[in-house]
C-alpha cells in the first residue's frame, strides 16, 4: 500500500440543529485514507457515516454544524474553503456514487449527456488551473536554482516553455485522432458484427458515425492517408445507401473490412515521444518531413539527453535539494516556538489579542517553511493559518458568547414555561442552547500545534534520505504533465468516446446504443452503473461510496462490489466505502473503520477487523452477518442506539452491551492500541479490566474464514 496520504481526517466533530436540540451525530473521529486503498466505515444507520463522507464533499444540509476538526486534501481544509474552491474539487478531484441511483439521474436527459456534461464543463476550469500551476512552479524552480547557485537564466525556462509548446502542437491533434481511430474501429466492427447477424437495421445511421470518427483519424501520426481514407469513406456510404435499398451488404462489407484494417495498422504504429520531438524541433533547430513515428523517436532521442536537457536536469536537482534543505532549515528554526506555544495554549490561555499575535507569528514561520518545489502537498503546512485562526475564533467567541446565550437561553425557558403554566399555547420553540465547550476548543488549538509540530521533525528527518536524481526525473514528469493538462482540450467527440468506453468499463453492453437512451430505460443494477461511471469522468482521486448495493438484489450486489474493486485497481482509486453490512466489505477494504454512535469504536486492517476484532459492537456485527455454513441462529443486537441529542455519559454502547464493565456507564474509553495498525475503544483492553472472551459464534466464524482462507491459498 502507498504512503501517500490522499486524504485526513482529524478530530472531526459535526452535530445538526434540530427542534428538540442540538444532536452530536460525529464525535471526535480521525482518520487517513492512503493512495490505491479502500477504507471501509461500517456502522449502524445513525452512525455518523453519511454525515462524515457528506462533510468532506461539502454537501451537508443546512442545519449542520461543523463543531472542530480538520479535512485536509491536496494542500487545503476542506472545512474552510470556499463554494467557488469546492466547486474544483467535487466530481472533479473527490466524487461520490450514492445509494438510490435513480434519485441520481436526470430522468428526461439522456444518460450520454449526463456522462459528458461535467468532462465538458470542467476541462476549461482545469485548464486554466494547470496554467497557473505551471507558472508558479516555473517561477519558484527559477528563484531555487538561483539560489543554488546555478544562475538560471530567463532564457532557460523560455526555451522548456518553447519545447512544451512544439510538443503541444503535435500531440494533441494526436490525441484527437487516435481517441477518433479508436472509436471509429469500434464501430466498424460493430457494423461488421451487425451485417454477419442479419442484424443491420439502419446502415446509413450506423456508418455516418462510422464515417464521422474515421474522419477524424486522419494525421500525420495515425492515419497518414487522408486521400485512401476518404475515397473509403465515399464509398462505404454509397453502399450503405445501396444496400439498404437492396438488402445485400456484401460490397459494404468489404470495404468496412478494409477500412478496419487501415485503423488497426494506424493504432499498431509506435507512439511517438512528444518531449522529445518538441526538443528536437527547438533545441537542433530541425525539421521533420514524412517520417513516420518509429524513425522520428530514434532522430529524436539524443537530444533529450543533450546539453540543453542534461544542464536543465543538472540545475532542477540542485534546485531541489537547496529548496528542501533550505525548507528544513526553516522547520528546525520553527520547532523552539511551536513547542514554546503549545505548552503556553496547554497551560494558560493568552488573552486573546496576545493569542492573535502570536497566531500570526507561528503561521508566519511555518508558511516560510514550505517547500514550494513539493509536488505534493503537505495539507497540514498549508492550513495551519486558517485552521489555527479558526481554532481562536471558536475558542475566544465561547468566552465573550456563552454568558451571553446562557441568559438568552434561560429567559426564553422561563417565558415559555410561564406561557405553558397559564394554559396557553406558546408562539414558537425555544432555540437550542448553543454553547461552546472551551475545553475542547482548547484542545483543538493545542492538536494543530502538536500535529504540525510533529510534521516538521518527521520531514526535516526525511529529507535527509532523499534521492535528488529520482526527485528531478519525477519533477520534469510533473512539469510535462501539468504543461499538457494546460493544453489538453476536450471536444464533443473526444468526451462521447471517453463516455462510451467508460460505460463498457462498468460493464454496460452495447455501450454505443445504450448511449442515448433515458435513465427509466435501465434496470436499478444498470443505472448504478451509470451513476458510477458518471462518477469517474473526471477521473478523481478519492470516490465516495455511500451504500451503493443497498438498494439493489443480492447477485447484483456483488457485481457492483466486484465492479469497484476492479475499477480501483486500474485507476489507482483511493475509495471510502461506506455500509451498514461488515459482510459486504470483507473482500474489498484494505482498512474498516467500525463506527458507533458518532465514533469510531474500532480500526484496523480487514485481517485486524475481521480475524482479531476486539470491541463488543465489532462481535456484535460479525455475529449478525448471514452465514451459509452454519445452522447457528444470528444474534440480534439487542435494544436502540442512544438518542444523541443526549449522548450518553460513558461509553455508547455500555447499555446495549453485554459485556459492559462498571466503567462504561461512567467514562468513554479512550482508543487502546492493539498493534501498529488495530486500534479499539473498549475498557476490556485495560490492564486491570478482567478477561473477557468473545462470543463462541464469532470464534467459530473466524475458524471458518481462516480455514477457508488457508484453502483458497492452497494450504
Amino acid at each position: 500500500m502507498s504512503t501517500e496520504k490522499k486524504l485526513q481526517v482529524k478530530n472531526l466533530t459535526i452535530s445538526f440543529r434540530t427542534v428538540n436540540g442540538k444532536l452530536q451525530a460525529v464525535r471526535d473521529i480521525s482518520f487517513d485514507l492512503y493512495k490505491g486503498e479502500t477504507l471501509a466505515i461500517v456502522g449502524e444507520s445513525g452512525s455518523g457515516k453519511s454525515a462524515t463522507s457528506k462533510t468532506i464533499l461539502g454537501i451537508s444540509a443546512a442545519n449542520t454544524i461543523v463543531e472542530g476538526g480538520e479535512i485536509l486534501y491536496d494542500g487545503k481544509d476542506l472545512l474552510k474553503i470556499s463554494e467557488e474552491d469546492f466547486h474544483h474539487i467535487r466530481g472533479d478531484k473527490i466524487a461520490m456514487v450514492f445509494q438510490d441511483p435513480l434519485s441520481s439521474l436526470n430522468p428526461i436527459m439522456r444518460v450520454g449527456k449526463q456522462l459528458t456534461e461535467a468532462m465538458l464543463l470542467k476541462n476549461k476550469a482545469n485548464r486554466r488551473e494547470c496554467r497557473k500551476k505551471l507558472a508558479d512552479s516555473l517561477k519558484s524552480l527559477n528563484e531555487a536554482m538561483n539560489g543554488a547557485g546555478c544562475q538560471a537564466d530567463k532564457g532557460m525556462f523560455d526555451t522548456f516553455r518553447s519545447v512544451i509548446k512544439a510538443q503541444a502542437k503535435y500531440e494533441r491533434p494526436y490525441d484527437t485522432a487516435h481517441t477518433n481511430a479508436t472509436a471509429a474501429l469500434k464501430a466498424a466492427e460493430d457494423v461488421l458484427l451487425a451485417i454477419d447477424k442479419d442484424a443491420l437495421t439502419t446502415p446509413r445511421e450506423d456508418c455516418r458515425e462510422l464515417k464521422n470518427y474515421a474522419a477524424g483519424s486522419v494525421d500525420r501520426f495515425v492515419v497518414r492517408d487522408g486521400e485512401r481514407m476518404k475515397n473509403l469513406l465515399t464509398t462505404m456510404m454509397r453502399q450503405a445507401a445501396s444496400g439498404e435499398r437492396s438488402k445485400d451488404f456484401s460490397a459494404l462489407k468489404q470495404t468496412v473490412t478494409e477500412l478496419r484494417a487501415m485503423l488497426q495498422a494506424a493504432l499498431a504504429e509506435e507512439k511517438p515521444d512528444f518531449f522529445a520531438l518538441g526538443c528536437y524541433l527547438v533545441l537542433d533547430q530541425k525539421q521533420i518531413g514524412d517520417e513516420n513515428a518509429q524513425t522520428l523517436n530514434r532522430l529524436c532521442a539524443a537530444c533529450t539527453h543533450g546539453s540543453f536537457m542534461t544542464r536543465f536536469m543538472d540545475c532542477a536537482c540542485a534546485a531541489l535539494r537547496f529548496s528542501a534543505n533550505r525548507s528544513a532549515q526553516a522547520m528546525t528554526d520553527a520547532l523552539p516556538r511551536l513547542e514554546a506555544a503549545e505548552k503556553q495554549f496547554s497551560d494558560q490561555m493568552p488573552d486573546e489579542s496576545g493569542a492573535r499575535k502570536l497566531a500570526k507569528e507561528l503561521s508566519d514561520l511555518v508558511e516560510k517553511a514550505i517547500d514550494p518545489l513539493e509536488t505534493v502537498k503537505e495539507s497540514a503546512a498549508y492550513t495551519f493559518r486558517v485552521s489555527l485562526i479558526s481554532a481562536l475564533d471558536t475558542y475566544y467567541k465561547g468566552v465573550s458568547g456563552n454568558a451571553a446565550e446562557q441568559k438568552r437561553f434561560d429567559r426564553q425557558t422561563a417565558k415559555y414555561e410561564a406561557a405553558v403554566a397559564r394554559g396557553k399555547t406558546p408562539n414558537g420553540k425555544v432555540a437550542p442552547l448553543a454553547l461552546v465547550d472551551l475545553d475542547i476548543a482548547k484542545q483543538s488549538i493545542v492538536h494543530i500545534l502538536s500535529n504540525m509540530r510533529e510534521q516538521f521533525t518527521a520531514r526535516i528527518e526525511a529529507v535527509r534520505g532523499f534521492d535528488y536524481a529520482k526527485r528531478g526525473e519525477a519533477y520534469l514528469l510533473w512539469l510535462r504533465e501539468t504543461a499538457m493538462g494546460e493544453i489538453h482540450k476536450v471536444t464533443r467527440s473526444m468526451a462521447k468516446d471517453a463516455a462510451i468506453r467508460t460505460m463498457e468499463q462498468v460493464g454496460i453492453s452495447e455501450a454505443r446504443k445504450r448511449y442515448r437512451q433515458y435513465p427509466f430505460e435501465f434496470s436499478g443494477g444498470m443505472r448504478q452503473r451509470i451513476v458510477i461511471a458518471i462518477s469517474l469522468m473526471a477521473n478523481p482521486d478519492i470516490l465516495i461510496c455511500d451504500e451503493p448495493t443497498t438498494a439493489l438484489d443480492v447477485t447484483i450486489q456483488a457485481q457492483i462490489l466486484e465492479l469497484i474493486n476492479n475499477l480501483k485497481r486500474e485507476r489507482d482509486l483511493s475509495v471510502i466505502f461506506i455500509t451498514h453490512d461488515l459482510g459486504v466489505v470483507a473482500n474489498m477494504a484494505d482498512r474498516i473503520a467500525v463506527m458507533y454512535a458518532g465514533k469510531i469504536v474500532e480500526y484496523g486492517t480487514a485481517e485486524d477487523v475481521f480475524y482479531h476484532p476486539a470491541h463488543p459492537y465489532t462481535w456484535a456485527l460479525l455475529a449478525s452477518i448471514p452465514d451459509l455454513n452454519s445452522k447457528d441462529k444470528l444474534e440480534a443486537i439487542p435494544g436502540t442506539p442512544p438518542n444523541m441529542i443526549y449522548p450518553p455519559v460513558g461509553d455508547a454502547f455500555a447499555a446495549r452491551n453485554k459485556y459492559a464493565l462498571q466503567i462504561d456507564f461512567e467514562e468513554q474509553p479512550p482508543m487502546f492500541q492493539i498493534s501498529d495498525t488495530h486500534y479499539a475503544a473498549t475498557w476490556l483492553l485495560h490492564p486491570n479490566a478482567p478477561h473477557v472472551e468473545m462470543p463462541d459464534i464469532v470464534k467459530d466464524r473466524i475458524a471458518r474464514m481462516s480455514k477457508l482462507g488457508g484453502a483458497e491459498n492452497g494450504q
